[in-house]
């Protein structure tokens, strides 16, 4: 049996809403047409569990103030990011 045509729309649209799919924050039925998407697409699997990962570190890890150089360094990088007009693709 051959596979499914692959939608690469809705891998976008996933990825739009990747949080909300996460934090349960989508109806059930757009949570169901995410969920057998990723069944189907090991690129947004891999990009779900990651960010689920990010999550559930962040939450475990707390509040625990930064170095203020790292803050800097930070800051700075996100200022030279939204200058450039956000972080640099692969091509």
């Amino acid at each position: 049996m051959p596979p499914e045509p692959h939608d690469h729309e809705v891998c976008r649209a996933l990825f739009a809403r990747l949080s909300e799919l996460i934090d349960r924050e989508l109806t059930p039925a757009q949570s169901r047409r995410f969920e057998r998407h990723l069944r189907a697409c090991r690129h947004c699997q891999v990009c779900a569990e990651t960010l689920r990962r990010t999550v559930e570190l962040c939450r475990r890890a707390g509040e625990s103030p930064v170095s203020g150089g790292l803050a800097r360094r930070l800051q700075a990088m996100a200022r030279r990011l939204t200058a450039a007009g956000g972080p640099p693709t692969a091509d």
